[in-house]
């Protein structure tokens, strides 16, 4: 008779136990889906040529850290609020006067990129599932390095926000302040 409850005392145990682990969806994804291959330093800020927007928000930019934040991200090394690939959405619904629009901060869920490539994704609360995909193009990025941001285009692809694709997006290189 004893021996009954300590049996469900241990029954229930292992359900809350296991429950509590099927409860835990908000896990960082593996490493395995961050990957970059950097041999030159692409970092900046992406800028779009022409207006994307999606509702009541407009892309603002796509950054691009340098090879050690890929790499420090990529061994678990990471600040909330950065990554060393985030896009960013701005509101266009601001009231007149405001002086700052409000902005959504997109941290990856999954990136791949390369000298020559960008693929990034995240899940935003505004805005739903987030992915880009394009082509990185080195030599107007070096001429727009050189010529410290200018208005040729440096990546071009297609983003999807939600239900929506956006093919053709074009990018601009900015170094940022």
């Amino acid at each position: 008779m004893r021996a009954l409850p300590i049996l469900l005392a241990g029954a229930l145990a292992l359900t809350v136990a296991a429950c509590d682990r099927g409860a835990a969806t908000d896990k960082a994804a593996p490493a395995s889906a961050f990957n970059h291959d950097l041999p030159e330093d692409v970092s900046g800020y992406y800028i779009p040529t022409t207006a994307v927007q999606v509702g009541a928000w407009r892309l603002h930019h796509l950054f691009l850290g340098q090879v050690p934040d890929f790499i420090a991200w990529r061994e678990g090394d990471r600040t909330a609020g950065f990554a060393p690939i985030m896009m960013e959405f701005e509101a266009t619904d601001a009231p007149a006067g405001a002086e700052k629009a409000r902005r959504t901060r997109l941290i990856p869920t999954a990136y791949d990129v390369t000298e020559d490539r960008v693929r990034f994704q995240a899940r935003s609360r505004e805005l739903g599932a987030v992915s880009f995909e394009g082509r990185l193009d080195q030599g107007a990025l070096a001429t727009a390095r050189r010529n410290l941001g200018d208005r040729g285009v440096v990546l071009t692809g297609r983003l999807k926000v939600g239900d929506r694709t956006f093919d053709g997006v074009s990018l601009r290189w900015w170094a940022g302040d």
